[in-house]
């Protein structure tokens, strides 16, 4: 049994999501290999994209690794960060001028800087947010990448002994400090009691640092130059992947 890791956004969804991704990632399963998307969305995201896409993938690791969805979007693995940091982590974000936080939590959890640019009326701000026990993962958005990068910064030196901020193009999603893509595949590997050696990942931006050099790896042709240079192979799609990986397994 192999497993394939494939970030989602700007990999498996880059071009979108058509009958000939589903075809092969349904021939590879069918060879008794396991399919997972490794992502930092969150579980909301995780259960509409499982349920829209129609894909039949095994796994779902939401949350930059600290999330693990079966194929019916149930949790069956997660990793949580102490409630006492979310709002002195929000109240660092909006320092650094980001307009929302996005907490993963029990409960839908939108603060705003600005209670008034809520959409549609849903979300908080930090005068009337409910007691947040704990939190897997706290993501945020900024106007530019390079915005991303210098708060990004800030966040891990501020927090770095606890929490991992990871820059995602704009984004910046901040989960436990020994939590990444990598370590979300290895609980995964240890779940399915399979070897690290037929694990193969594929992604294209700079969460998928740890998973592209921890495993066996491709980046997408249209990532960033230093996750290419991380990787052991490019490829245009993840419909190239699949053939490539059918035809090595078929060796």
């Amino acid at each position: 049994m192999k497993i394939i890791a494939s970030d989602y956004d700007g990999t498996l969804n880059y071009g979108g999501i058509d009958d000939t991704k589903r075809d092969a990632i349904q021939k590879w399963r069918n060879s008794g290999n396991v399919f997972a998307i490794v992502s930092g969305r969150g579980t909301a995201d995780a259960v509409n994209i499982l349920k829209k896409d129609k894909l039949g993938i095994d796994y779902f690791i939401a949350a930059n690794g600290a999330i693990i969805l079966n194929s019916k979007g149930d949790r069956i693995s997660d990793v949580r960060c102490s409630g006492n940091l979310a709002l002195p982590v929000t109240e660092l974000l909006f320092e650094c001028g980001c307009p929302f936080v996005h907490i993963e939590t029990d409960f839908s959890c939108y603060i705003y800087s600005d209670k008034n640019k809520c959409i549609d009326n849903v979300g908080y701000s930090l005068d009337d947010v409910p007691e947040i026990s704990y939190f897997n993962q706290i993501s945020t958005v900024l106007p530019d990448y390079e915005t991303a990068e210098k708060v990004t910064a800030i966040v891990k030196e501020k927090f770095g002994n606890l929490l991992n901020p990871m820059q995602n193009g704009t984004c910046i999603d901040i989960v436990k400090a020994d939590v990444d893509k990598a370590k979300g595949i290895y609980l995964l590997v240890d779940i399915l009691g399979a070897k690290k050696e037929n694990v193969i990942t594929v992604g294209d931006n700079i969460n998928d640092k740890a998973m592209i050099k921890e495993f066996r790896s491709y980046a997408m042709e249209n990532g960033v130059e230093s996750i290419k240079a991380l990787a052991d192979g490019t490829v245009s799609s993840i419909t190239q992947l699949l053939a490539i990986e059918q035809q090595l397994n078929n060796l």
